[in-house]
């Protein structure tokens, strides 16, 4: 580990198409090129709660396609973009098991000593789905009470066609609808850092700037750990 500080929580959230596996790919690429210890989470694989059988219940019941959307072979899923109001009843005590479960993920992810924890969705993702009324807003405001945040949460924001285009796999609408979502969540979670859409480079350059503002210790271990590698390899 490079300092005796506890590790670094970093989450990426954003709609569908926004980017995110890439950028999580090129800032792993810059944190162990500066000799960082990193460990990769996917929150629905890694933490969401029952997520095989959520998965299979929702295919069963709402049908859709299956797979990944890739330019010029779209895939037309029907799971999440169902807003119906008893899927959402349904759906809504689920992500209290999964902030349960996240709890349970980052204590586990402490203990190995990582320098550098990093989540491909988080919590928000979840909360984003939950109805804007004053019931909903008082339950998201509980759950994001009981999570552990991060010390850096990346909304990756980009236009829905854009996305669309990159992603082809739900309504337009819908991705409309749930870009919204997450601005109305960071009324309640400021800590949701926003990282407007340009190419993908520019992306990347504006989030390693934005870790090494909030992390200016942990970038000064991190090009010595770098130095002291390069003298080893010398050596």
């Amino acid at each position: 580990m490079l300092s005796n500080s506890k590790p670094l929580v970093i989450s990426f959230s954003g709609i569908d198409g926004a980017g995110k596996s890439t950028q999580i790919d090129r800032l792993h690429a810059r944190l162990s090129q500066a000799g960082a210890s990193v460990t990769r989470l996917t929150f629905w694989d890694d933490v969401a709660f029952l997520s095989r059988f959520r998965a299979a219940v929702s295919q069963r019941f709402l049908g859709g396609e299956q797979g990944i959307g890739v330019p010029g072979k779209p895939v037309a899923r029907n799971d999440k973009n169902d807003r119906r109001w008893y899927l959402t009843l349904a759906r809504s005590p689920l992500y209290l098991f999964d902030v349960l479960s996240l709890r349970r993920v980052v204590a586990r992810a402490h203990a190995a000593k990582p320098d550098v924890i990093v989540f491909d969705r988080y919590i928000y993702d979840q909360l984003a789905h939950v109805p804007d009324c004053w019931i909903g807003r008082w339950y998201v405001r509980w759950l994001l009470w009981l999570a552990p945040r991060p010390d850096i949460a990346y909304l990756l924001d980009v236009c829905p066609e854009a996305a669309l285009e990159r992603k082809p796999e739900y309504p337009l609408n819908f991705l409309h609808r749930y870009r919204n979502s997450y601005f109305e969540l960071r009324s309640m979670a400021p800590e949701l850092v926003v990282i407007s859409s340009l190419d993908v480079d520019s992306v990347e350059r504006t989030i390693w700037e934005e870790f090494q503002g909030r992390f200016l210790a942990q970038r000064q271990i991190l090009r010595g750990r770098a130095v002291s590698r390069a003298q080893r390899s010398i050596a």
